[in-house]
C-alpha cells in the first residue's frame, strides 16, 4: 500500500519552529513558470507543510517560503476560504482579487498528474458572505456548496481502474479478506462496500470533511480513514497482515483448489508452509489440489493481457472447429479493461446450434486440447439450468450453466515469439481458464454475471431486490409485482428494465 505523505510522520515530537531563510531545500527546475505556490502552516504543520514544499519542488513547481505579490495560489488544509483570508487579515495582507485559494487535494491531485490540473469547484476553498475583506475578492471565484449525491449502490456508481483512494481501500481489501477468511459475513461486506464507494470517487479523500455524503464509511470504517489521515497506516491493518492465521489462510488458498475449510484444517494442524503440506506423506489432496500444486509457481504469477488475448485464440480456434457460428466473449477482469489477472473467463453462446450441440461442445473442445497435449486440468459440470426456474435470491449466487474449470498449456510462442525463440527450458506457462456454455436467450444475463466485479454484481442483485421488487442473477431476471420473465437481448437492456443508467464494462470496477 502507498501510504500518505503522513506516513512519514508517525508520533513526531515538536521541533523548533523554522521559518523564512531557515527553510532551505535543494534547487530543483521549474516546469510551471505561470504558478505560484504558498503552503499555508496553519493547522497543517511544520513537518508537513516541508514535505509537500520539497514534493512541488521536485514535481517542477514555483514554492515560496514567504507570502509575496508573485504568489498565484495558496494551497490549505482544513481550513475554509474564511478561514484563508482571516490569516491574512492578521498577517495585514490584503488578498488579490486572482489569488486562487485552494485545498491540499488539488495539490495532491497535481503531484499524481505530474502537472497542474484543474483548480475546480471541488478543490476551491468557500469563502463565506460575511468573511472579512470579500469586497476585494471576485465572487465569480466563489464555488457554490457541492451537493453530490452518491448512491449506496456499486450499480449506480460508476467505477474505473483509477482508484485515488489505494491507500484507504487496500487497507479495506484486508479487513474484509480477513473476515472472510473467519467466516464473518457481515463485517466482511461492511468493509468491502466502504472500498468500493472509495474506489468511485474521482477525488483523493485527505481530511475528514471530504468524507461527508458519503454513504458506507460509519463506525469502523470511518475510524480506520482517520487513523490513516492522521498516522499514515491503520494499527487494526498492520496487525491482521502480522497475523499467523491470516498469513496462513492468504498462503493456503493462493494453491488452487483449497478453500477455507481445508485451510483452516491444516492450520489447525500446525502447517505454515506450503513446502511442509507438500512433503506431508499423511495428506491427501483432491485432483484439483494436485494440479494446483503441481502448477503452482505458473498459476500464482499473473496472466498479462498479452498471455490473455493469447487464449483468447487458442479457445476460438478450438470452438469454431465444432461451431463456427459461436460468439466467444472474454469476461471477467480483462472485460473490465484490467491489463492482468489470475485467470481468464469465456462466455460460449451460439444462436443456430440445438440443444445437443451446445451440449456437446465443451467435451469436444477439452478432448481436442487433450489430444493436443495443452490440457493439464479438466474439471466439467453440466448444466443443471432449468428454464422456468425462478432467479436465485443470493447475491452470490453461481449459475447453473454448463462450465468447465481449466487448465492450459499455454506456449511461449503463442505470446510472443521472438521471446520465445531466446528462452531455453520450458516453453510453456500453465494458466486458468473457465469456459462457460450458455443457452443464446440468456446470455445478456449471462454476460453481466460473468463480467463482474463481484461487488457491482452484489449490489446490482440487492438493488433489483430492494428497489425495483425485481429478482436478478446469471440467467434471468423476474418482476415478482407482475409476476412475469423480462427478457432482455442485451446488458443495456437489463439496465433499462431496471431503471438504471447502462454502466461501461470498464466503469464496473467496484
Amino acid at each position: 500500500m502507498d501510504p500518505l505523505p503522513t506516513a512519514h510522520l508517525g508520533h513526531r515530537k515538536k521541533r523548533p519552529r523554522q521559518t523564512g531563510a531557515s527553510m532551505t531545500s535543494t534547487p530543483h527546475d521549474i516546469r510551471f513558470r505561470d504558478l505560484v505556490l504558498f503552503i499555508l502552516e496553519k493547522k497543517m504543520g511544520t513537518t508537513r507543510r516541508a514535505f509537500f514544499m520539497e514534493l512541488a519542488r521536485r514535481k517542477g513547481f514555483r514554492v515560496e517560503n514567504e507570502l509575496s505579490d508573485s504568489v498565484t495560489h495558496i494551497v490549505a488544509e482544513n481550513n475554509s476560504g474564511s478561514d484563508v483570508l482571516e490569516w491574512l487579515q492578521v498577517q495585514n495582507i490584503k488578498a488579490s482579487s486572482q489569488l486562487e485559494l485552494l485545498d491540499i487535494s488539488w495539490l495532491i491531485e497535481c503531484m499524481g498528474a505530474g502537472r497542474p490540473v484543474e483548480t475546480t469547484g471541488k478543490h476551491q476553498l468557500v469563502v463565506r458572505r460575511d468573511s472579512p475583506d470579500h469586497s476585494n475578492s471576485d465572487p465569480q471565484r466563489i464555488p457554490p456548496p457541492a451537493v453530490q449525491t452518491i448512491s449506496q449502490y456499486a450499480c449506480q456508481r460508476k467505477t474505473t481502474l483509477n482508484n485515488c483512494n489505494r491507500v484507504f481501500t487496500d487497507a479495506f481489501d484486508v479487513l474484509a479478506e480477513n473476515y472472510e477468511f473467519r467466516e464473518n459475513e457481515s463485517c466482511s461486506v461492511v468493509f468491502m462496500r466502504a472500498a468500493s464507494v472509495l474506489k468511485s470517487l474521482p477525488f483523493t479523500i485527505t481530511s475528514m470533511k471530504d468524507l461527508e455524503g458519503i454513504p458506507c464509511l460509519e463506525g469502523k470504517a470511518k475510524s480506520i480513514i482517520e487513523e490513516i489521515i492522521e498516522d499514515g497506516e491503520s494499527s487494526e491493518v498492520k496487525a491482521v497482515l502480522n497475523d499467523e492465521r491470516y498469513k496462513s489462510f492468504k498462503l493456503f488458498t493462493s494453491v488452487f483448489g483449497v478453500g477455507l475449510k481445508t485451510s483452516e484444517k491444516w492450520f489447525r494442524m500446525g502447517f505454515r508452509t506450503l513446502s511442509k503440506i507438500r512433503s506431508d506423506k499423511s495428506l491427501k489432496f483432491t485432483h484439483m489440489q494436485k494440479a494446483g500444486f503441481l502448477y503452482y509457481e505458473d498459476l500464482v504469477s499473473c496472466v498479462t493481457r498479452a498471455e490473455a488475448e493469447a487464449v483468447s485464440v487458442l479457445v476460438k480456434e478450438a470452438v469454431w472447429a465444432f461451431l463456427p457460428d459461436a460468439f466467444v466473449t472474454m469476461t471477467g477482469g480483462f472485460r473490465r479493461g484490467k491489463n492482468i489477472g489470475h485467470d481468464v473467463d469465456f462466455l460460449i453462446t451460439s444462436a443456430e446450434a440445438t440443444e445437443e450441440e451446445e451440449q456437446q461442445l465443451l467435451h469436444k473442445v477439452t478432448n481436442l486440447w487433450e489430444k493436443k497435449g495443452l490440457l493439464l486440468y479438466c474439471d466439467l459440470v453440466e448444466s443443471t439450468f432449468e428454464k422456468l426456474k425462478t432467479p436465485s435470491r443470493k447475491v452470490d449466487a453461481l449459475d447453473h450453466f454448463q462450465k468447465c474449470f481449466l487448465i492450459l498449456k499455454l506456449h511461449h510462442q503463442r505470446v510472443d515469439s521472438d521471446k520465445a525463440s531466446q528462452q531455453g527450458g520450458k516453453n510453456w506457462k500453465a494458466i486458468r481458464v473457465d469456459l462457460v456454455m450458455c443457452p443464446y436467450e440468456r446470455r445478456a444475463f449471462a454476460l453481466l454475471g460473468w463480467t463482474g466485479s463481484r461487488q457491482f454484481e452484489r449490489d446490482l442483485r440487492r438493488y433489483a431486490t430492494h428497489e425495483r421488487k425485481m429478482i436478478l442473477d446469471n440467467h434471468a431476471l423476474y418482476d415478482k409485482t407482475k409476476r412475469i420473465f423480462l427478457k432482455a437481448e442485451s446488458e443495456e437492456e437489463i439496465f433499462a428494465h431496471l431503471g438504471l443508467d447502462y454502466i461501461e464494462p470498464w466503469e464496473r470496477n467496484a
